[in-house]
């Protein structure tokens, strides 16, 4: 099951207690204070790991919670630190704290790191109060609290390439022809639930990932259909490649359908203060098979000013050429 929001409680591990204690040993009429202090609490570090592809190991353990010190012992023994609890997600999470709403880190690339809660200190045994004055101390110190939070993890699609769309496009057909991913392919809308990814090789030595994103709808920025959950995912794509089918099964005017899914990724992209309207985006009429796939690829390329493609799944025509356009779109020559 692929899981790209959870909401889990961490909490670091406690300080020890210092401790109050005096030597008493043969020989040694003064003794005086030997309390050690407590050891730290452990963290609960959050790294971002090259290999893990989803947040389901967060989904079955709701509570995290690191170890803590040691309390102090008599002749100066100072109690043990706890190590780190490390939680290791997919490259391009992000975490908030749920209380608010507060982005804490955005874990893009591998080895990406964040202390998410932070352990408590170790108490101070009665050794650190000795003084001139005070020979005899009986103060000491108890170990500091962990921090405690509620996380939200959310897993942000890392691609190069991005499949936009209404549902039924053609979307995750295209991905499985041209990578080895093997998404669910249906003859009915919102048959992709999730993200998929898959590597296209586009020979030898060149290669891009790219994601199959649902299908969008109209109201998609505010929340209609898949909305919100999933537009959030092409973020992360450096290129997006807009797939027009040239004969809806709804019998809706494919010129239109481009025109809504382009509003709703710029009404998304301005809630979030992000650029991603703007992105290099690769216009195609998927379903190059059907005859009205012709005409639709010209007005099309005549209402946006800008070359369209056309290509077709089923027998081949045009991958080539489309794939080559996402790799020169995410490398473009250099003046």
């Amino acid at each position: 099951m692929f899981v790209d929001r959870v909401t889990v409680e961490i909490e670091a591990g406690s300080g020890g207690d210092g401790c109050m204690s005096f030597r008493r040993e043969k020989y040694i009429p003064r003794g005086g204070p030997d309390g050690g202090d407590g050891g730290n609490g452990g963290n609960v570090v959050v790294l971002a790991r090259e290999g893990v592809d989803s947040l389901q190991e967060l989904v079955h353990r709701k509570h995290w919670r690191a170890r803590g010190g040691v309390p102090g012992q008599g002749s100066n023994r100072h109690g043990a630190c706890a190590d780190d609890l490390v939680i290791h997600v997919p490259p391009g999470t992000v975490l908030r704290d749920a209380a608010h709403d507060l982005v804490i880190r955005d874990l893009k690339n591998d080895g990406d790191t964040v202390v998410a809660a932070r352990g408590g200190a170790g108490g101070k045994g009665n050794t650190r109060f000795k003084s001139s004055i005070n020979q005899t101390p009986r103060e000491y110190t108890r170990g500091e609290k962990g921090e405690r939070r509620h996380v939200i993890f959310e897993l942000k699609v890392i691609a190069d390439v991005g499949l936009l769309g209404k549902p039924n496009a053609g979307k995750s057909t295209l991905l499985s022809r041209v990578s080895r991913a093997r998404p669910e392919i249906a003859d009915y809308p919102f048959t992709t639930k999730r993200p998929n990814l898959g590597i296209v090789e586009v020979d030898f030595d060149r290669q891009f990932v790219m994601a199959d994103i649902p299908g969008l709808i109209e109201g998609a920025s505010q929340g209609a259909g898949l909305g919100h959950e999933f537009l959030r995912h092409v973020e992360r794509t450096r290129v997006l490649i807009h797939l027009v089918e040239p004969a809806p099964m709804d019998q809706s005017d494919p010129l239109e359908n481009y025109r809504v899914i382009r509003g709703e990724v710029e009404q998304y992209a301005e809630q979030l203060g992000v650029d991603l309207a703007s992105r290099t985006e690769v216009v195609a009429v998927s379903k190059a098979e059907l005859p009205e796939s012709a005409d639709v690829q010209a007005q099309l390329q005549e209402t946006i000013g800008r070359p369209v493609l056309r290509f077709s799944s089923a027998t081949g025509e045009g991958l080539r050429e489309l794939v080559e356009a996402a790799w020169t779109a995410l490398h473009p020559p250099r003046d």
